[in-house]
């Protein structure tokens, strides 16, 4: 597996309670984390370049042709 398929991208479709560290519209970073998972809550790279547990609801994954992917991962 590469590694720009191991890592999974989300847009964030709300950032009520987060609005300084979330942009709506915006593609984020998501990391495996079982145990946030469990939660419902995801780790997400957010504008502080850390990476924070979130609400799962605040984002829908999405799928990207790989080109796009790995274009957005090395941005």
């Amino acid at each position: 597996m590469t590694k720009s398929r191991s890592k999974q991208l989300v847009i964030c479709v709300d950032n009520e309670g987060y609005a300084a560290s979330l942009e709506k519209r915006k593609i984020y970073e998501a990391l495996r984390d079982p145990a946030a998972d469990k939660h419902g809550m995801l780790r997400i790279i957010d504008e502080s370049g850390e990476a924070y547990l979130y609400p799962k609801t605040l984002f829908r994954s999405i799928a990207l042709p790989l080109a796009v992917k790995r274009a957005v991962l090395a941005a």
